[in-house]
């Protein structure tokens, strides 16, 4: 009775008037006011924006490859449909991608900037004298490379501060036709937004991998019924959260990604089918042999998971959990991408969006071996 009565008295000393918590809340946004304190970051960051769409606002396309590729067959690809893109836009393009070699893509962009829209473009250093980047240049458009030994490794472009284009595509004849990949295209001025901040970080401060701030505007968006999640690395700790969609699980883990090293994402998924929730995977086969891949890994634990079936590459970087989230983007699962490169990462809460990424993981899945 004693020591229950002690703890009684223990709570009720804790507890706080109302007046006391309204004096501390205005305290606390005069700090904030005043740039003393980041309230949002000491309360877990900003809230979710929320935008209610008026029509489609996503759309999903993913690479066809064949093998043996003939250049006959280089027509109606993911080229095509960003040049088409390219060409509607009525006042910017921003762009940020590893490596640019496509010739539509190259004329789009030239037209644009010749029709007076704001064309600017951020690439990696080992493949800013390609000829398309040449090309860009000669014609007026200002490209920025990153100048370092890590990777300027996102693959995206907003247009016209409203839409999004991302995923694992890089805007080369390889990942276009012969490379397994995937991108989508979300209309969202939010997305938009945070996809712009994190391009002029590069473009105009010079500031690439760990010296990227942690500055996304909207790390939390919400479109309809969609909540969606914006990272970037190395300055978000994508992994953490990577695990922690894993670690959510309740039935199911899938994964379609070019590169995996990353211990920590590794052990999540083995601890999850070790609780029984069923894990499928399927990882390039190039590279596996290395002694810091995963894949020895998952198979020694008898999981089901994969090496692909492309004679070229299975480029994606993709996790499906439970068939009702996607994870998606440029980033790999290993070391590099969460320390060193320019990565982005979306995670997608629609069961719509994720029952497309789970019919193309169904697709590679089946060719692999």
């Amino acid at each position: 009775m004693t020591h229950r009565s002690s703890m009684d008295r223990s709570r009720r000393s804790l507890s706080l008037s109302p007046m006391i918590v309204l004096i501390i809340v205005v305290a606390l946004l005069l700090l904030d006011w005043l740039g003393v304190m980041d309230v949002d970051n000491l309360l877990g960051g900003h809230g979710p924006v929320v935008e209610n769409p008026t029509g489609t606002w996503y759309q999903v396309y993913f690479t066809s490859p064949r093998y043996p590729d003939q250049p006959e067959d280089h027509h109606g690809g993911l080229d095509e449909k960003l040049a088409a893109a390219i060409a509607q836009a009525q006042s910017t393009i921003d762009m940020a991608v590893y490596k640019l070699d496509l010739d539509t893509v190259t004329e789009a962009l030239i037209a644009a900037h010749k029709r007076g829209v704001r064309v600017r473009l951020v690439t990696d250093t080992e493949y800013v004298d390609e000829m398309a980047i040449r090309r860009l240049k000669s014609a007026g458009i200002p490209v920025v490379d990153d100048r370092r030994n890590s990777l300027m490794h996102d693959k995206f472009v907003v247009i016209d501060g409203n839409v999004v284009w991302t995923g694992s595509w890089n805007f080369t004849i390889n990942g276009t036709y012969r490379n397994n990949n995937g991108v989508i295209v979300i209309t969202s001025p939010a997305l938009a937004e945070n996809y712009i901040t994190e391009f002029e970080e590069m473009f105009k401060k010079h500031s690439f991998g760990p010296d990227s701030p942690a500055n996304t505007p909207y790390p939390r968006v919400v479109i309809g019924d969609t909540a969606i999640e914006n990272y970037f690395a190395p300055e978000d700790g994508v992994a953490e959260h990577l695990i922690a969609l894993i670690n959510g699980a309740q039935h199911s883990v899938r994964f379609m990604v070019y590169s995996f090293t990353s211990d920590e994402i590794g052990e999540a998924i083995l601890r999850q089918a070790r609780r029984g929730v069923q894990v499928q995977g399927v990882i390039e086969g190039r590279g596996t042999e290395s002694e810091y891949g995963e894949y020895d890994k998952f198979r020694q634990a008898r999981l089901d998971v994969r090496l692909d079936g492309n004679p070229y590459f299975m480029h994606h970087k993709v996790l499906i959990i439970d068939e009702q989230t996607v994870a998606l983007g440029s980033y790999n699962f290993t070391a590099n991408a969460e320390k060193y490169n320019d990565e982005n990462v979306l995670i997608i809460h629609d069961p719509d969006i994720a029952a497309l990424y789970l019919e193309e993981f169904q697709r590679v899945y089946a060719q692999g071996q």
